[in-house]
């Protein structure tokens, strides 16, 4: 492992307590997790991620104040002021107003707010979600008012749209659906 891996997945007894709320979203999507104060920006963004609901495959950015954070690599299309995250902490970012960007074609927007700073009776490595409320929108949809209208169609069985979307989103959605332990599950992973 590499002097930076061990750095970014060293253990740690204590733990930021994030809240993390999807912005301009109904039913609101929430959670709270754990992360061990020595935690990274790319494993933090992996936290959030996943322990959101996304996929990947896309675009992030954090705004922690004034400064821009984002992955830093040819061929990545990021506005100028975005600064390379490789190698700084959350602690070594945090700002007034922190902000996990994702996809900037949908502009999924999440506030994140620093509750706490707790003392675990065992160090933690990872992200650890401990609470939270509905799911992640779809992949792609379109952003919060793409998924407004998404929720829209689906709920309504004579919408042109409704059986193309229950097709695209293969079958059923439940905007309501959240489960701790899937989400755990979803971050488990040593090396995610």
């Amino acid at each position: 492992m590499n002097k930076t891996s061990s750095a970014q997945h060293r253990a740690s007894a204590q733990a930021y307590q994030l809240y993390v709320e999807l912005e301009w979203v109904r039913p609101k999507v929430w959670r709270r997790f754990l992360v061990p104060v020595t935690i990274e920006l790319p494993r933090l963004h992996t936290t959030l991620l996943f322990g959101t609901g996304w996929q990947g495959g896309h675009i992030h950015e954090f705004v922690f104040g004034h400064d821009n954070y984002g992955r830093i690599e040819p061929g990545l299309d990021l506005p100028d002021e975005v600064m390379d995250e490789e190698r700084v902490s959350l602690r070594e970012a945090l700002g007034a107003r922190k902000t996990f960007v994702y996809d900037y074609g949908d502009n999924w927007r999440h506030k994140v707010k620093v509750e706490k700073i707790v003392t675990l009776d065992t160090p933690i490595s990872r992200g650890v979600c401990i609470g939270g409320e509905n799911a992640c929108p779809p992949e792609d949809v379109g952003g919060a008012p793409g998924y407004e209208e998404f929720l829209a169609a689906l709920a309504d069985s004579n919408d042109p749209e409704h059986d193309s979307l229950k097709e695209w989103i293969g079958g059923s959605f439940d905007p309501a659906a959240f489960d701790v332990a899937e989400v755990n599950q979803r971050l488990a992973p040593e090396e995610y």
